[in-house]
């Protein structure tokens, strides 16, 4: 190397046509540039940074990432390992693709895997980055994820909501009968949006009481959400070259965000004063038997019991978290499982017949019915291995230099968990590319975090603490579709294909033709 840029340079100083002074400078800068290179070639192999796959000048491995990043990265792990460090930009990123890593982050380095970057549009969308989502770790992320996990979010809370899963779920199938009547010689009905609007709507009046699209057509909350969740993963040149984060100006993505971020405001104003106004007509009895989401967190307010000012922007952002982690991939799994069982005929009879023996001649399904389903939460643990919503963890960031691996993981790297590719690893999964729900007959794998081969809600500190939540609505919708009907595929079958963007969803919609299942003569 030093033979030939000796070589290089003596040329150079031979056959330059410029001035002396402008000769000097170009050798000048072509000194630095072999100096900067060897210095990076050498630092990175004093650091022993876990393997990369070979990276462009400028824009390193982000062309690798492709349409759908999860696969993408999956097959590159399979080619440089389950640690993989690479550039996106100039943002260094360790990419980890294996239970056995995964397990070693929450036992052994949990708090230094716990910050979150703090990206371009979670700065603007989520009142400057204040949400359980993005918060940074720290004391003020605690106490915000406890209020989470205690008050909106546990078993007893989860449970309390039963009415208004019944009456949404009751709601979705007089729908369906409709659309049976109406439709004649066997044509087929776009389940999708029906199962959609059921979750939105069950979410929605989680958290404020009503569904909330309003009167004029202005504000649909799952549109909102599913817009937000697109735009958190918009490509921005702030995230991956910093020094050219005014590219974001330029190429309209900042308008963009911020004309979002007015929508989002708006909506959540327009949440507030409705849910005032109708807590107003209520009388304190009914007020107090079916609280939702918004009277939890102004009690909270009101109270003054936690340690730290709760603001209108924290109420704000608490509602949207919840807008966006509820809606968007409970529906977003209710399609894939759905799709799936439409595609294994064999596994729907299975899931069907066990329904239809647990509820019996009852005039509706009961959620104690839904608990003594084991077939139907193996379908649905099936579902999210396969298919978990979030393929990629929300990116985490190294607080400080760590060893994992026997490899050296420097500060300030952005950690993706590769979920979709841990959950179909063959060393854990036999025939892991099946839709197989009987694998989870008899085992003790679970989703709660402490199986690492299965993590589809996350991992950790920062592991979903909405598990119980989503579950509830996910098996319930299931269990009542599958009851109540019999189902037929059209003849041009179910595109599996995905569409990214947050969460991975169905890129088209589930056609099929219902046929109302009748129980006796009542029906």
């Amino acid at each position: 190397m030093e033979g030939r840029t000796r070589m290089l340079l003596q040329s150079l100083l031979e056959h330059s046509p410029l001035e002396p002074n402008l000769t000097f400078l170009t050798l000048l800068c072509f000194i630095i540039v072999i100096f900067v290179l060897g210095l990076t070639r050498t630092r990175r192999n004093q650091l022993n940074l876990p393997p990369s796959p070979p990276k462009f000048p400028l824009i390193g491995n982000l062309h690798q990432l492709g349409a759908l990043p999860h696969r993408s990265l999956t097959a590159l792990s399979h080619k440089y390992g389950p640690l993989m460090f690479l550039r996106l930009g100039q943002t260094p990123t360790l990419v980890v693709s294996s239970a056995h890593f995964a397990r070693e982050i929450v036992k052994s380095h949990d708090v230094v895997f716990s910050d979150r970057p703090q990206i371009t549009a979670a700065k603007i969308l989520l009142y400057g980055c204040t949400d359980v989502g993005f918060l940074p770790y720290g004391e003020e992320w605690r106490v915000k994820r406890k209020i989470c996990v205690l008050e909106l979010l546990s078993l007893k809370r989860v449970q309390s909501f039963q009415y208004i899963r019944e009456e949404e779920v009751a709601d979705l199938i007089n729908k369906i009968r409709e659309a049976c009547a109406e439709k004649k010689n066997g044509t087929s009905v776009n389940i999708s949006p029906l199962i959609i609007a059921t979750s939105n709507n069950i979410v929605c009046r989680c958290i404020h009481g009503q569904k909330f699209d309003t009167a004029d057509g202005k504000y649909n909350s799952r549109d909102l959400a599913r817009k937000v969740s697109v735009q958190l993963v918009d490509f921005s040149f702030g995230n991956f070259f910093p020094s050219l984060r005014w590219m974001d100006v330029v190429t309209g993505l900042i308008p963009k965000l911020n004309a979002t971020f007015r929508e989002i405001d708006a909506f959540l104003d327009e949440v507030l004063v409705q849910h005032k106004s109708a807590r107003r007509n209520e009388d304190e009895d009914h007020k107090s038997e079916k609280k939702d989401f918004i009277d939890i967190l102004h009690q909270l307010q009101q109270d003054d019991r936690l340690d730290f000012e709760f603001t209108q922007a924290d109420l704000k952002t608490m509602i949207m978290d919840m807008f966006i982690a509820g809606s968007d991939t409970t529906s977003t799994a209710l399609e894939w499982a759905f799709a799936e069982l439409m595609k294994n005929p064999k596994i729907m009879k299975k899931t069907q017949e066990e329904a239809r023996r647990v509820v019996g001649n009852k005039s509706k399904v009961e959620e104690d019915d839904v608990r003594q389903m084991k077939y139907l939460e193996c379908v649905v643990k099936e579902t999210l291995r396969l298919h978990p919503p979030l393929t990629l963890s929300l990116p985490r960031e190294i607080r400080s230099g760590v060893s994992l691996g026997g490899y050296y993981i420097p500060p300030k790297t952005t950690v993706l968990v590769n979920l979709w590719g841990i959950q179909r690893d063959p060393e854990f999964w036999e025939r892991p590319e099946e839709f197989i729900p009987e694998r989870f007959e008899n085992s003790r794998v679970d989703f709660k975090g402490q199986d690492f081969e299965f993590i589809p809600f996350g991992m950790g500190r920062r592991g979903c603490p909405g598990i119980s939540f989503g579950l509830a609505s996910l098996e319930y919708v299931l269990a009542n579709l599958l009851y109540w009907f019999d189902w037929k595929l059209p003849a041009q079958g179910i595109d599996m294909s995905e569409s990214y963007g947050g969460s991975v969803n169905k890129k088209e919609p589930i056609y099929v033709q219902p046929v109302p299942y009748s129980v006796g003569s009542k029906f």
